[in-house]
């Protein structure tokens, strides 16, 4: 059987053609996770110095000022020397357990960013389990918490993992009812979807007018659970050790904070989306010129207006948390149980039972 040079040639081409289809679908699939990983790490870059600003400023000191015009390069001058600094081991530490622990503290908060919505179809996953999946994913931080403490072969950073796992838990269940309760509301809960509901009528939209006890009780927790002042108990800085990450030196102690930053930009975002009705601008529609209203698809103007709306609240949000490090004194760890457990418990399920009984009545 003769073939044909040409037809070979022709199914040649083809098939390079699709291979390298397969290969550039491939690379653009990693673009937005890319994107999005590297807006992670300048807003962190941003929080970090803005902290430092602002604590200066409360203190009526002069913050950091030589690193880049107005200081804006010292965190990554921070960063820079940890990661050159050595990485100790401790020598009867289980090194496996040591080294993973951090880890998988940052990968476990990092997967929580896929889910949130930054603008109208400006997300990696619209899942309809969106927020659950956030509350899912965060509570694997404490087991690398426990591991560091455990694989340091050292009894106060065992305890302080202990420590932070107490604390995580008993703030996650409060955090959990408040989301649940939104859900309810949203009849949703995928992020987009509680966005979505809050729309129609601007700023009284705002779950946070429906929700303003659940919005107190998730501003709590969701400090307790970035182990925020005044609920930094794991790593209190007047104790002579400094909880699980004792033993770690070198750029695994910077992930450690590094995990810290990026759950509390991650607690701002939601509170955004959850009370503060996301991407949306907070007047109502009917009083809004056709070319701010950032619903339209394909819209480049309106993508960039409601990224700037969703970070401008955020940041507002931790603009409150910042001030709160520097206003508030810290708890004792039986304070800090009971305030979990004998309050915020059952504040979150009398909230949920009321938001349930008025969705039953509305029926």
């Amino acid at each position: 059987m003769i073939i044909n040079t040409i037809e070979v040639q022709t199914i040649n081409s083809f098939s390079r053609l699709e291979s390298l289809k397969e290969v550039y679908g491939i690379i653009w699939m990693f673009v937005p996770i890319l994107t999005l990983v590297l807006g992670i790490t300048i807003g962190v870059l941003v929080i970090i110095w803005l902290e430092r600003e602002i604590s200066a400023g409360i203190q009526q000191r002069i913050g950091p000022e030589y690193a880049g015009p107005l200081g804006i390069l010292q965190a990554l001058a921070d960063g820079t020397k940890l990661l050159f600094k050595e990485n100790i081991i401790p020598s009867r530490g289980d090194t496996r357990l040591f080294s993973i622990g951090p880890s998988i503290a940052v990968i476990s908060i990092l997967l929580s960013y896929s889910v949130i919505p930054f603008g109208y179809r400006l997300i990696l996953a619209d899942l309809s389990i969106g927020v659950f999946l956030w509350i899912a994913i965060s509570s694997i931080a404490p087991v690398g918490l426990l591991m560091s403490g455990y694989g340091s072969n050292n009894k106060y950073s065992f305890l302080g993992g202990l420590r932070a796992a107490a604390q995580s838990i008993s703030y996650e269940i409060p955090l959990t009812l408040c989301v649940l309760s939104i859900s309810l509301l949203s009849n949703s809960s995928s992020t987009v979807d509680i966005v979505e509901a809050q729309s129609k009528y601007g700023f009284w939209g705002w779950n946070l007018w429906r929700q303003p006890i659940g919005f107190i009780v998730f501003l709590i927790s969701s400090l307790a659970e970035c182990e925020r002042l005044p609920f930094d108990l794991p790593e209190a800085e007047e104790e002579l050790v400094a909880g699980y990450q004792t033993e770690y030196s070198g750029i695994k102690f910077g992930l450690f904070y590094v995990a810290s930053y990026l759950n509390l930009l991650v607690s701002s975002l939601f509170v955004t989306v959850l009370y503060l009705g996301g991407w949306n601008i907070s007047i109502p529609y009917i009083f809004v010129p056709e070319l701010f209203e950032i619903n339209k698809a394909g819209r480049v103007f309106g993508t960039i207006i409601g990224i700037f709306i969703t970070l401008a609240k955020t940041y507002l949000f931790l603009f409150i948390s910042i001030t709160t490090r520097w206003t508030l004194p810290r708890l004792r760890m039986d304070q800090l149980l009971n305030l979990g457990w004998k309050f915020l418990l059952p504040i979150s399920l009398g909230n949920l039972l009321l938001t349930t009984s008025f969705q039953l009545l509305s029926l």
